[in-house]
């Protein structure tokens, strides 16, 4: 399985996944796990910092999003061929703030194991403060680029599915509230955290301090 890195980088490459797993710092994270659809869970992956990569290939001061796409194959996946109305191959993005995020992992393993193919053998993504939509499987590319990239969920049905992603309590889905979650196992029903409890994280992101805020209300 080969992985090719492009786009606004001064080193662009295809990696071999064996070789990449052998050179990158591999670690076992427990992350919660939160689908849009209101369900949780918590998984132990194993893999490496995406930040650990995008130094690796030194993208340029142009790069503002970080593209990914998955592999296109409909004879070894039915369901590409199945729903041709979907916009395949599957797509998803990241701003470089995201990508460089502590928390943001290239995975390639769960529970101990290598990646099964339904958990996107052999190397996905996951970041945990996000709907799981977001986290993309089975990786081919990954594209360094200057405008934000079209999404699969977010060009199939904008009104349903952001290009941000972040779990947020507030925000219900127009379908059905995200206030709650159920956990899988025990279908226990508890708050949906902001952020999914990785606010300490990643709210640094999103939430402009004070000052810059009063800052911008100034008259110049």
């Amino acid at each position: 399985w080969k992985v090719e890195v492009k786009g606004l980088v001064r080193k662009p490459a295809t990696y071999d996944m064996d070789d990449l797993m052998r050179t990158m710092p591999m670690e076992e994270r427990l992350y919660r796990h939160r689908c849009v659809e209101a369900w949780a869970m918590a998984v132990p992956w194993t893999g490496f910092p995406m930040k650990s990569l995008i130094q690796a290939v030194e993208p340029t001061s142009e790069a503002r999003y970080v593209k990914m796409t998955t592999f296109l194959d409909p004879a070894i996946a039915p369901g590409q061929w199945g729903s041709p109305q979907y916009p395949w191959p599957y797509v998803e993005g990241l701003t470089m703030e995201e990508a460089m995020n502590e928390l943001t992992l290239l995975v390639t393993g769960v529970y101990g194991h290598k990646l099964p193919s339904q958990h996107g053998a052999p190397v996905r993504l996951v970041t945990p403060w996000k709907y799981g939509y977001k986290n993309i499987k089975s990786i081919v590319a990954i594209e360094f680029t200057r405008e934000q990239p079209a999404t699969f969920w977010n060009t199939l049905a904008p009104s349903e599915y952001d290009f941000q992603a972040n779990v947020d309590p507030g925000i219900p889905h127009p379908r059905w509230s995200q206030a709650s979650e159920r956990m899988i196992g025990t279908n226990e029903r508890r708050p949906t955290l902001k952020y999914n409890g990785y606010a300490d994280f990643v709210a640094s992101l999103y939430e402009q301090p004070a000052e810059k805020v009063h800052s911008a209300l100034r008259p110049a």
